[in-house]
């Protein structure tokens, strides 16, 4: 089934602060936040044991419990088990660092193996209140997290995490399968295997309006020529698109935020918010099924939409272009 089928809507739910993400989120503002979204039209919500140590998943199950469940989509992610015992030594993120400091203090223990898959697809069922998702994404496989030992890793979830959610679709727990993913190069990995085959991808932040030369030239080609799709995470780069301090779970660096400054300052011209500029330059590529910004605050949601529905002007994109801001190969949005 096309990605685009499976999902409802083109703007999704990205559910990382409700893990506490770089803050401790009181329970009313979660759970408004996620009301703020279903008002507004969303029905497919992403998630991921990983945010939060669960934290996420459950505050998500217990704001959607009262609705029916055909009526919205989930994806979670596989790779990380949480256990029952509290974590009493400093965690190891990798590029992440300590993003989810304030979230639950449960170990959370990585396992791509077979058994870990399928116990971490347990437990998110548990956690969500529910007897299936419609996407798992193998998370975090890549040198992001890694480093040096990413491809063992990967190679782990290829005999293990791959397999168990090959049988996961068969038996229709879930719909389908992919990585979730910051980095283009286990995607490249994966599309070039004669099996499994998967169904879908999450990609954070690789292909937005500030990094996007990469998977233009090495992922997206091979996803639509494939068939597949892509969910977009990230559209802001972590907030810097939109005026945040942070790109990818670190202080910006100078040059990112002069590209920041450029290309505000042609949106600025042309009336157009930063928002709007970053949501609908990622969905204009013919392989993006979805994006799925994450929200923190009910306010959010209504700029998320509004960003979405804006009417942006085809000589924007034209500048951009022109100052060397886009990619000759990029689709520009219509």
């Amino acid at each position: 089934m096309p990605l685009s089928d499976l999902l409802p809507g083109r703007i999704g739910f990205g559910s990382a602060p409700l893990g506490n993400m770089f803050r401790d989120i009181p329970e009313d503002e979660a759970r408004q936040t996620v009301d703020a979204a279903w008002a507004s039209g969303i029905r497919y919500f992403d998630t991921a044991p990983f945010y939060g140590a669960g934290l996420a998943e459950l505050r998500l199950g217990e704001a959607l419990k009262d609705h029916r469940r055909e009526e919205f989509a989930l994806s979670t992610k596989v790779g990380r088990v949480v256990l029952d015992e509290i974590d009493a030594s400093p965690r190891d993120n990798g590029e992440k660092g300590e993003v989810f400091r304030w979230g639950r203090p449960n170990r959370v223990v990585n396992d791509y193996s077979h058994d870990g898959t399928l116990r971490a697809i347990e437990g998110s069922l548990e956690r969500l209140g529910t007897d299936r998702i419609e996407l798992a994404f193998v998370h975090d496989v890549a040198q992001d997290f890694y480093g040096d030992e990413w491809l063992s890793v990967f190679e782990t979830a290829r005999t293990g995490a791959f397999r168990a959610l090959d049988r996961l679709r068969d038996e229709g727990v879930i719909d389908g399968w992919g990585l979730g993913v910051n980095r283009v190069e286990p995607i490249e990995i994966l599309l070039a295997l004669d099996e499994p085959r998967p169904d879908a991808f999450l990609l954070a932040g690789r292909y937005t309006l500030l990094d996007h030369d990469r998977a233009l030239q090495r992922v997206m080609p091979e996803v639509a020529g494939q068939g597949l799709g892509i969910v977009v995470g990230g559209p802001y780069s972590s907030g810097a698109l939109v005026g945040g301090p942070n790109f990818e779970y670190a202080p910006a660096s100078p040059e990112l935020l002069d590209r920041v400054a450029r290309i505000k300052a042609i949106a600025d011209r042309h009336g157009v918010s930063m928002k709007a500029a970053g949501l609908q330059f990622s969905l204009a590529h013919s392989a993006v099924a979805a994006v799925i910004p994450g929200a923190s605050k009910p306010s959010r949601i209504a700029e998320d939409q509004a960003a979405f529905d804006e009417k942006v002007p085809a000589a924007f994109w034209q500048e951009l272009r022109g100052a060397g801001l886009v990619s000759p190969a990029a689709p520009l949005p219509v």
